[in-house]
């Protein structure tokens, strides 16, 4: 089981690796500029487009599971139609994004309280980097599916080459063509369609034979169609109150000067390099536990459960030991802005509890997806987000300022793998039943 893990786990890594290093050379990159307000551009567009296509990733997630459980089960019509039916809402999503890109930004910058200059350097990066949203959202359903089959080696290319791109992209247009935040958007754009194009071509050499069982009856089966909305509904909710969170830190960040969003933008960083670092044990998770659930091995299904959060505790420690020792270092590289800098070292003490509170959320999250109960994950999401997040940073906002926005977020990590925790515990004898 652990080499089936690690076969999975790695490949996720590596890809998810080279994410949020984009995100460190994007900050990088704008951190060397003659203004910190590029950094407060580019993460005032990033949360924007978080919120645009975080609202999709219901169709990475979904397609994992429900492809993982058609494909333990032998099922091949149905692991075809998962991918069209994805990539049908994708498309019609990413067609109507084009269409209200003026009212979608209009309403966003509506709610963002950020300095005048950082708001219109982070309008041009939005219409250029809108374009990428049919490409950016088709990859979303072409990973979740790729994974449900059990291949995350075909998503690692895809990611090294668009992310590799996409950095060396960004160095040349705003370095060479001194495109400012402008340039980052137009690398993002092209490196995104080369990874569409990847994907399809993997599509047709590799797994062309799938789509050979596909009818018209298959794709429009109301059970399956039931099933396939049920579960993407739940995710769109669970994704949709976690955006809530980092819109709000985001959005109480830029309200408080454009020091303290650069520096809170830059402490992000470390959350985004140990949950995608972590989300290869958890894809790992969806791939297995969605097979053996589909293929009704429980036996097997708990084992790699157990095996993945041994690999989560290794991860959480060595993280937890980098961040205490090196954050410094880490902000270092990040940006040359001395104002930065000593705003960050005030609140960098708070990255150091990143991987001790979040790790558990990270692989229930995969478990959960794998064997579709996106509606106990979802519930989950809500009482972090409703009952702890929003009412922790009221009641502590007037005393502790950033401070509570760091603990309040916190928080919200912890509650969610706690509750998560409880939740499966409750499952795990009707679960398990057929094996016990």
């Amino acid at each position: 089981m652990n080499k089936k893990i690690l076969q999975l786990a790695i490949p996720n890594i590596i890809s998810n690796i080279t994410i949020p290093l984009v995100g460190l050379a994007d900050m990088a990159v704008t951190g060397r500029l003659e203004s910190d307000v590029y950094i407060g551009a580019i993460a005032l567009g990033a949360m924007i487009f978080n919120l645009i296509y975080w609202t999709f990733g219901f169709l990475r997630m979904g397609a994992s599971g429900i492809t993982a459980q058609a494909y333990g089960s032998k099922n091949k019509p149905e692991i075809a139609a998962t991918l069209i039916r994805g990539l049908l809402v994708g498309g019609i999503g990413a067609l109507l994004i084009l269409l209200l890109q003026i009212p979608i930004a209009k309403t966003a910058f509506y709610f963002i309280d950020g300095s005048k200059e950082v708001e219109d350097f982070a309008q041009s990066y939005y219409y250029i980097r809108i374009w990428a949203a049919p490409a950016t959202i088709s990859l979303y359903a072409f990973t979740g599916w790729f994974i449900g089959m059990q291949n995350t080696k075909i998503p690692m290319l895809i990611a090294i080459v668009v992310n590799l791109l996409n950095v060396g992209l960004n160095v040349l247009f705003v370095f060479t063509f001194q495109m400012k935040s402008d340039g980052v958007a137009l690398g993002t754009v092209i490196s995104q369609y080369v990874g569409l194009a990847m994907a399809l071509l993997f599509i047709r050499f590799k797994y062309h034979e799938y789509f050979s069982f596909i009818k018209i009856k298959t794709l429009i089966d109301s059970t399956a169609l039931k099933n396939f909305f049920k579960v993407n509904r739940d995710i769109f909710i669970r994704t949709m109150s976690l955006l809530a969170v980092f819109t709000f830190f985001t959005s109480k960040s830029a309200s408080a000067n454009d020091q303290i969003l650069a520096a809170n933008s830059l402490l992000l960083q470390f959350l985004f390099i140990f949950s995608f670092l972590t989300d290869g044990f958890a894809y790992a998770a969806e791939a297995l536990s969605g097979k053996y659930f589909g293929a009704k091995e429980f036996g097997k299904l708990r084992q790699s459960i157990i095996i993945n959060f041994k690999w989560g505790a290794v991860i959480t420690l060595v993280f937890t030991l980098i961040y205490w020792f090196g954050s410094e270092s880490i902000l270092q590289l990040l940006t040359n802005h001395a104002e930065v800098l000593n705003e960050a070292s005030k609140y960098s003490f708070w990255v150091t509890l990143i991987p001790i509170v979040s790790v558990a959320s990270f692989l229930w999250d995969g478990v959960f997806i794998g064997i579709t109960a996106t509606g106990k994950m979802r519930n989950s999401m809500l009482i972090a987000v409703f009952l702890v997040f929003f009412p922790s940073w009221y009641l502590l906002a007037p005393y502790y300022a950033n401070h509570a926005l760091w603990l309040a977020f916190i928080l919200f990590l912890l509650t969610r793998g706690l509750t998560q925790t409880i939740m499966f515990k409750n499952m795990s004898s009707k679960l398990f039943s057929d094996y016990q």
